[in-house]
């Protein structure tokens, strides 16, 4: 289909055979079938607090729980939304300061052992040791610790009263089996084999996973919570985005979340599949390098320099390069965050399109143009950088290159090159890099925010240090005031626009397609996957690869 075709069709018709099964009650209960999921990427590792990327996200979450879980609505302050998940129940202490959680005495483990509050205790040990390093342990940093009343209740103690404390306990952190793995040291759980093959408390257990290949989940029959409606649900593994679409297209997979604008009219015309929007809490951005590649006490000699970061968002047409890659499925990024968690929209300042307002800020910076090539020198430094993009995103690939052409009007030279996601993760993660893009999925209540931007912040890849940010972030983040929170955000975002130690790009719209005879629960915005276990099958429409039943080929 010609992405022509994809423009005229607007997204209300694309989606228009989107219509989803929130109401079960008309399903008489029925449970089996199989569903196939393509992705063009495989997890590194399946131990919980080392996973962050969402082709491992949704497969913990299918495989662990949570002592409780967030209602739709993602409101994290206090806990009226939050409903029970291997926490029967809980109890606050009368100064707030701590909260018991009363075990469901029925949850057990995948190999039948029960589940008891010393892995609440240990699960939090473990996400908050140094040697796991886990991305979550900067969220946990209000929980002073976690007790054993007995061995059904474990007490959570805080260090002082903030609107997420429930949302802190709870929603960071799957609960882990310290009859399994408290014997080891935290280093070694890294590389241990239960990494690869988990064993849960979830609604699903794993079952294989062929390297490359496959991985395959069950229903867990025994459940506190009641089994999965679905036998199987079965992760294919495909090389790149189109391979993934080949399998989606040829029936060999039902549920595919990376479609791109350019399938969308094929999905829309397949007797097969429908389109669902899903509102995912993403952004997508150009990620700077503030400290210098080889000596991280000096500033990057190019984007160390608020003036020169300034000058290259003037020199981007933001909206035009959505348009060019999106069409009507993308929005320019406002701040970083998604918009529907940024409090107060109208109020941010932007920066606008003003090349050359943009060449000017770069004259004053000392930046000259060389007559020889048309590109910047200081001091005998040209203004010449490497941008990385990952292979498995055309998007981001094709973002690259645009801004290679108007970073190219102003005289710069930026040098696009594509690397495969492990090989760019190393990179970035070594501080071996100029800029790269990339993209953020947030939590519910902005918390991922110090992760990223604090001055301590565990993926705070581009080294932003700014004393000022620190203090407007944790202002924003303690408010227990409505208005004041509000008005507390909005200067947070402000501070990074000004600032730019990134340059936010877009949100993309994230349709997934989906085989029409799986009826799904409303996707969640925080996660697709977070209603798994209640998605089932229409009896009338299964295929043969719905009868096979809880049988495994191991």
């Amino acid at each position: 289909m010609s992405r022509a075709l994809a423009r005229s069709l607007p997204l209300a018709l694309l989606l228009g055979a989107a219509c989803v099964s929130s109401d079960n009650s008309n399903s008489g209960g029925d449970v089996g079938g199989t569903m196939i999921i393509v992705q063009p990427a495989e997890p590194a590792t399946l131990f919980p607090p080392k996973v962050s990327g969402t082709e491992g996200l949704v497969i913990v979450g299918a495989v662990f729980d949570r002592l409780a879980d967030i209602g739709a609505d993602l409101e994290t302050s206090g806990d009226k939304t939050f409903t029970p998940r291997l926490a029967k129940s809980w109890q606050w202490a009368n100064d707030s300061l701590s909260i018991a959680f009363a075990l469901d005495p029925k949850a057990h483990w995948h190999d039948r052992a029960p589940l008891r509050a010393e892995d609440v205790r240990f699960t939090f040990a473990t996400y908050t040791s140094d040697s796991i390093a886990s991305q979550s342990k900067n969220l946990l940093g209000n929980i002073d610790s976690v007790s054993v009343r007995d061995s059904l209740t474990a007490v959570f103690w805080f260090k002082r009263r903030l609107p997420q404390q429930f949302f802190d306990a709870t929603y960071h952190m799957y609960i882990l089996p310290s009859h399994l793995l408290a014997s080891m040291a935290p280093s070694a759980m890294l590389t241990a084999p239960f990494g690869r093959a988990p064993i849960g408390t979830g609604r699903f257990r794993f079952v294989k996973w062929e390297p490359g290949a496959r991985l395959e989940i069950v229903a867990d029959t025994t459940n506190a919570r009641g089994r999965a409606r679905l036998d199987r649900v079965i992760w294919t593994f495909a090389r790149d985005f189109g391979a993934a679409t080949v399998k989606l297209f040829a029936g060999e997979a039902d549920f595919y979340e990376a479609i791109r604008p350019d399938n969308l009219p094929q999905v829309a015309q397949s007797p097969q599949l429908r389109l669902v929007d899903y509102p995912a809490l993403k952004y997508d951005y150009l990620a700077y390098n503030l400290r210098s590649r080889t000596d991280s006490t000096q500033p990057h000699p190019l984007f160390g320099d608020v003036r020169v970061r300034r000058a290259l968002a003037m020199a981007v047409d933001r909206a035009g390069l959505v348009r060019n890659v999106f069409d009507t499925l993308g929005s320019v990024a406002l701040a970083p965050a998604p918009r529907v968690l940024i409090p107060d929209t109208s109020s941010l300042r932007q920066i606008p399109f003003d090349p050359a307002g943009a060449r000017a800020l770069l004259d004053s910076a000392g930046w000259v143009v060389n007559p020889k090539d048309s590109v910047r020198v200081r001091g005998g430094v040209r203004f010449s950088f490497e941008l990385m993009a990952q292979a498995s995103s055309q998007s981001r690939q094709r973002f690259a290159v645009l801004l290679q052409q108007q970073f190219r009007a102003i005289g710069v030279e930026a040098r696009p090159f594509v690397l495969e996601g492990r090989a760019m993760g190393a990179r970035v993660v070594g501080h071996d890099f100029d800029t790269f893009m990339t993209g953020w999925g947030m939590t519910p209540g902005r918390f991922g925010m110090p992760q990223t931007w604090r001055s301590n912040g565990a993926q705070n890849y581009g080294a932003y240090r700014s004393p000022a940010f620190d203090v407007l972030l944790d202002s924003a983040l303690t408010s227990l005031n409505t208005s004041a929170s509000r008005q507390r955000w909005t200067s947070v975002f402000q501070r990074l626009i000004d600032d730019q130690p990134g340059m936010w790009l877009y949100e993309a719209k994230s349709p997934v397609a989906i085989h029409r005879r799986i009826q799904i629960t409303p996707l969640r915005a925080d996660g697709w996957q977070a209603t798994l276990a209640d998605w089932y099958i229409n009896p009338k429409q299964r295929i043969d690869r719905d009868n096979i039943g809880l049988r495994s080929d191991r």
